[in-house]
């Protein structure tokens, strides 16, 4: 559980092709973007070693996609897709739309 105002995120996969439709190499992506992309895993609580459920503190939501700086935050070392982010580094949440949701 992250301590602080922090939340912990799991980085999510983003588009592998170019607006041209040509597919790019692992890593080339990451390389040209200036933010990520995750979603909230787990956040910070009121009362860490409660039995009872905790308020979340963090003020982002348990869930939530999140962008942030590529260079924010700092990677877990034992999974390459976590990091832990302090909440001044969260830019925005990001609701997804469908199609449908568009029109």
């Amino acid at each position: 559980m992250p301590l602080g105002m922090r939340v912990l995120v799991r980085m999510l996969a983003g588009e592998e092709r170019t607006d041209a439709g040509l597919y790019l190499p692992a890593g080339a992506k990451e390389a040209q973007d200036e933010a990520m992309f995750g979603e909230v895993v787990e956040v910070a609580r009121d009362r860490p070693t409660s039995e009872e459920v905790a308020e979340n503190v963090s003020g982002v939501p348990h869930g939530a996609k999140v962008l942030f700086r590529k260079d924010a935050g700092v990677r877990v070392p034992w999974d390459d897709k976590l990091r832990l982010l302090d909440v001044k580094d969260v830019l925005a949440t990001v609701e997804e739309l469908t199609d449908e949701d568009a029109h």
